[in-house]
């Protein structure tokens, strides 16, 4: 894909369209996409706070200090794996500055049925997923940073698994980011499970150094397939995290997915759900911590087309110092998707006089046999609560530390098994310790 382009740019969007280029030895019709998603992200540019869906994330820093993507791999270590990896996994993936790191990763071998590999791998040995991975969102105008990844994904990770399979260890991807380069790494994914099968997807977002992180990953679900998605983001202090998962459910698919988000100076996790199939559960669950100058948001839009559909969604989030928070959730149930049961819950905590949370539920209800609700609430530490911890010696800052933390560990028990949930509240402790420094 050549840099030269035949099509009006947007300013902001100029240094990402002079670096864009494609890989040597690619197949035509990838090639091809790339230039529709350049186009369109040369026309769109930025995202405005004028519209509804960024318009409590500021990204004036990026546009005045771009982050082009760069053909340079910083060096990676295997020292810190067992710190920021999940203990004993068998099926370890690991995308360094955006690339797959075979030294780092762990492929041990999968059950019949299942492939399992970077997207690169995948582009020569399974090129229908990788078209799969590419059409995600391609035609959703508000998603500027979806067609910018389309465009200039330098790889990622897909995994297919067949009908009737049940993986019983988990998968897991880790995305580090080696400090080496300051650029912007996007990687394209592509999750797909077949009829009554099941999986657990485990991924880490962790590095040094000030870099843009575009991620976007693709979930199929066929039906009765079940997977369970535990996400935890712990980028640099000057890291920009960008990350939206486009999932399709069928007839009785199950997806749930837990996110933790501890760091980043801006970071921005988003779902996208469509529930298709009849009966189908959505469970979307996280917790965010924000201090110092960070913004975090989550955001969320469920489209329930089909009856019998389920949704449940439970986010908390707490801000200090400075920092400024954000959740948007919107559920639409379609005309003739009767009998949906759809849930949102938004709590917030405020540690300090100059931190803010912003909560935005919604429903779009088309249909006259579903029970909906939604509730938000953003509030101070219960003092009653503090009060009762000072008078038995505890001092004020751990007791604070222990009433945010009690808050926090609500959401953080939805995830079920037993090992990874310890490992997410260690780093919670662990972020806990310097939240208001």
């Amino acid at each position: 894909m050549s840099a030269v382009v035949d099509f009006p740019v947007k300013t902001e969007a100029r240094p990402y369209i002079d670096t864009a280029r494609g890989n040597i030895g690619e197949p035509d019709w990838l090639a091809q996409h790339r230039r529709r998603a350049l186009a369109r992200f040369a026309e769109q540019g930025f995202p405005s706070r004028r519209g509804e869906a960024w318009r409590y994330l500021d990204l004036r820093a990026l546009e005045a200090k771009p982050l082009p993507p760069t053909s340079s791999l910083g060096p990676a270590s295997r020292a810190n794996l067992d710190t920021i990896g999940f203990p004993g996994s068998a099926h370890r993936l690991v995308l360094v500055d955006g690339r797959f790191s075979p030294e780092l990763s762990a492929l041990s071998e999968l059950p019949a049925g299942v492939w399992f590999g970077s997207t690169r791998a995948a582009i020569e040995a399974r090129p229908d997923l990788v078209e799969a991975a590419v059409e995600a969102l391609s035609q959703q105008r508000d998603q500027p940073f979806a067609s910018l990844n389309a465009a200039s994904f330098s790889d990622g990770f897909v995994l297919d698994i067949a009908p009737g399979v049940a993986l019983d260890e988990p998968i897991e991807i880790l995305h580090l980011a080696s400090g080496e380069v300051s650029a912007s790494f996007h990687t394209r994914n592509l999750a797909r499970v077949g009829a009554d099968s099941r999986v657990r997807l485990i991924e880490t977002f962790t590095g040094t150094g000030r870099y843009w992180r575009n991620n976007v990953l693709a979930l199929r679900l066929a039906d009765r397939a079940a997977l369970d998605r535990v996400v935890m983001v712990e980028e640099a202090e000057d890291a920009l995290h960008l990350a939206i998962f486009d999932a399709v459910l069928g007839r009785a698919a199950r997806l749930t997915s837990f996110a933790l988000l501890l760091g980043g100076e801006t970071v921005r996790h988003e779902a996208v759900v469509h529930s298709e199939g009849e009966g189908a559960f959505c469970g979307l669950y996280g917790a965010f911590l924000a201090s110092h100058h960070q913004q975090t948001n989550i955001v969320t839009t469920v489209d329930h087309a089909a009856e019998r559909g389920e949704t449940r969604e439970v986010f908390k989030g707490v801000a200090a110092g400075r920092a400024h928070g954000a959740f948007q959730g919107r559920i639409t149930v379609r005309p003739g998707a009767q009998k949906v049961d759809a849930h949102m819950l938004s709590r917030n905590l405020l540690i300090g006089r100059r931190a803010a949370i912003d909560t935005k539920p919604e429903l779009e209800i088309f249909a006259d046999d579903v029970k909906c609700s939604h509730g938000a609430a953003v509030g101070d530490l219960d003092e009653a609560a503090l009060f009762y911890l000072l008078a038995r010696g505890i001092p004020r800052e751990q007791a604070r530390r222990i009433l945010i933390e009690a808050f926090i560990r609500e959401a953080v028990e939805i995830v079920e098994d037993a090992a990874l949930r310890e490992r997410l509240l260690a780093r919670l402790a662990r972020r806990l310790a310097v939240l208001e420094e």
